[in-house]
């Protein structure tokens, strides 16, 4: 019986789901080995292999000694039942790329590659804009072994690397996600937008610097000042710097809602003007523009060629800049009327809406609520701080009847937490959002945290990996590294639905923030993107979680290897676990 195959494609990133009928009656079952045609790019000669196995760091006794490469997978196969490869490097979108799948069996000293297995599938890497929707992820993955073997070949020794050593790294983190948002404000004809922080001086700083005079350009900026969480100490916004430094720009302040954090620019033609204003196009997404945003955050940016989803924007550009108080900015709140993209239908949500955080449910949640009670197969979140009750109720009630369900967040705590009632007798959502999760990430093991690791946990034969750029000093507060703001129900079917933008989808965010957020239906391409990036950054913090999980349980194995039998496809094969709910659905087709 051949192996099954299915891949999910990003712009930087081909992601193959796994599967081996077979293998469920098959005591030797070792796992899967894949070879890729072209094969892998030596960055040190530019000569590319003919082809290459995709690589292992783990083996059966364990990682390679320090310094050696990973194990290529047909000598250690692939104990999971989805892959991702990502070293692209090299390959065009015109390019074809041939996977090889074969099962993999035997004892570990003696393997074999079952030939009934083998199955072979060619994709292309899409174009990052399609159909007039730009969609680019960064890589953001600080906390990687690959991260660390490039901070580790520059021999730091814990200094800060020089310029050209930073850049390198930064625009490792970015995956290019920088270029949209620069390209669009060095491209604009005229901009209008609003910018929560604006502090980013490798791109978009230089980049509105370089406006030629005579393009009008207005942007609006939360102006509070920061507090400092210990301390208690103010400090002026941290766009002051920005505004000092581009004095052709005309900023206005925003303070009378709790935080101004939409992330959105419009190009158009002479706007701000008082007459014959044409918005073009927009880009908005989860990042700041910050450098950290760009590049140690996990984030997204996307740009829409469409002069109406353009002008919806810039609407509300026209009203910030005001700086109305909450009861006028969320007087015409609702969902607007659907805007055809390419291959995509788009509704576009604007916050504050009426009501008031832990007493209404608002109208933007409530449509993300019924989306998930109306998948037909899966959902999966990856949000910061995943706050309001009735979206994780929604979520978890999916994974409860049958569907998959992932959900990945910044942070879990590491022990249940207390609750502290307010003088009211409520508990504050943020702490019932912690413990809800605390047990979810123990008891059903479907949503977990991204900070999972430190080089007091490195596992043995890995590197020590970094959350704090090489140089930096650490902030007085955890570092943010999982920013991203989406949900996307049935992604692996033929009519998905996305939920991205700038909320953080709390009580606070719906009721006290300026906040954008957009639904995006009908196009299986983009959810494909959206659940391939996903599943990059769930299955690494995972496999961290696991190792953190078997050193805290006292006797267990304190370094990763592959096991010397089919155990390690029991939970993928046992009906109503995760594994066996992503087995099945990320091969489904309808």
């Amino acid at each position: 019986m051949t192996a099954k195959v299915r891949p999910y494609l990003s712009p930087t990133l081909v992601l193959l789901a796994l599967d081996w009928p077979e293998g469920e009656g098959r005591d030797d079952f070792l796992g899967f080995a894949i070879k890729r045609t072209p094969g892998f790019l030596d960055l040190q000669t530019n000569i590319r292999a003919p082809s290459s196995w995709l690589p292992n760091r783990v083996g059966f006794h364990g990682p390679p000694p320090p310094g050696a490469p990973d194990f290529p997978t047909d000598q250690a196969p692939i104990q999971k039942f989805m892959w991702w490869d990502a070293r692209l490097e090299g390959i065009g979108t015109q390019e074809d790329i041939k996977y090889e799948v074969s099962a993999v069996t035997g004892q570990p000293a003696s393997l074999a590659l079952d030939p009934a297995s083998t199955t072979e599938i060619t994709v292309r890497l899409p174009e990052h804009v399609e159909h007039g929707i730009g969609t680019w992820f960064n890589r953001a993955v600080m906390s990687s072994q690959a991260f660390s073997r490039k901070v580790n070949a520059m021999n730091l020794g814990g200094a800060a690397p020089s310029p050209e050593q930073e850049l390198e790294l930064l625009l490792w983190l970015t995956n290019d996600m920088e270029t949209p948002v620069s390209g669009f404000i060095e491209n604009a004809t005229s901009l209008a937008g609003a910018i929560y922080h604006l502090t980013d001086d490798k791109w978009v700083i230089p980049a509105l610097k370089k406006l030629k005079a005579g393009k009008r350009v207005g942007l609006v900026y939360d102006s509070h000042d920061l507090v400092d969480p210990k301390t208690k100490k103010k400090s002026p916004t941290p766009n002051k710097a920005a505004i000092d430094a581009l004095k052709k720009i005309k900023f206005f302040p925003r303070n009378k809602t709790n935080i101004m954090h939409n992330k959105f620019l419009v190009d158009g033609t002479q706007l701000m003007a008082t007459k014959k204003q044409k918005p073009l196009r927009v880009t908005c997404g989860s990042a700041n523009y910050t450098t950290e945003g760009f590049s140690s955050q996990a984030n997204l940016v996307h740009t829409f060629e469409s002069p109406e989803l353009a002008a919806l924007y810039y609407e509300r550009f026209q009203l910030l800049r005001g700086n109305p108080t909450l009861k006028p900015s969320a007087a015409d709140a609702g969902w607007s009327d659907t805007v055809s993209i390419g291959d995509a239908g788009v509704r576009l949500y604007f916050s504050p809406e009426p009501g008031k955080a832990g007493v209404d449910r608002g109208e933007s949640i409530e449509t993300i609520v019924q989306a998930i009670h109306g998948a037909s197969s899966s959902v999966a979140f990856c949000l910061f701080t995943p706050t309001d009750a009735d979206l994780r109720d929604a979520c978890f009630s999916a994974g409860d009847s049958g569907k998959m369900m992932f959900g990945l967040v910044n942070h879990v705590v590491r022990t249940e937490p207390e609750l502290n009632p307010t003088v009211t007798g409520k508990i504050p959502a943020d702490q019932l959002a912690s413990l809800e999760i605390f047990h979810r990430s123990r008891d059903k093991k479907d949503v977990i945290g991204a900070e999972f690791f430190s080089p007091a946990l490195t596992p043995a034969g890995f590197l020590p990996e970094v959350n704090i750029f090489p140089g930096k000093n650490p902030p007085p507060f955890p570092p943010v590294i999982i920013h991203h703001k989406f949900v996307i129900i049935d992604a692996e079917t033929e009519s998905p639905i996305i939920y991205t933008g700038s909320a953080n989808m709390s009580g606070n965010s719906v009721f006290g923030n300026d906040e954008n957020l957009l639904e995006i239906k009908g196009s299986p391409r983009l959810a494909r993107i959206y659940l391939s990036e996903f599943m990059r950054l769930y299955e690494h913090y995972r496999a961290r979680a696991r190792f953190i999980a078997w050193k805290q349980s006292g006797g267990a194995p304190q370094k990763f290897s592959l096991r010397p039998d089919r155990s390690w496809a029991n939970a993928h094969f046992q009906p109503g676990t995760p594994e066996f709910k992503a087995r099945v659905r990320m091969l489904s087709l309808e």
